[in-house]
């Protein structure tokens, strides 16, 4: 089958991006220390809301 991709909002590419950015930073300055929080963060990355997704483009969408 074609691969299908998702028109996804400017406006809601940038409001990841805003949330992404500082995140990287914070955690570079601040490593995070306790692995259960680790897995948490990653949990609540995979479980994000369908509109929430946002498409780089370097990624194969399914």
């Amino acid at each position: 089958m074609g691969e299908v991709r998702r028109f996804v909002p400017k406006s809601e590419q940038q409001r990841a991006r805003l949330i992404r950015d500082p995140r990287a930073i914070y955690d570079s300055a601040f490593p995070p220390t306790d692995p259960v929080r680790e897995q948490r963060d990653d949990a609540s990355a995979n479980c994000m809301p369908i509109g929430a997704e946002v498409d780089r483009g370097d990624e194969e969408v399914s």
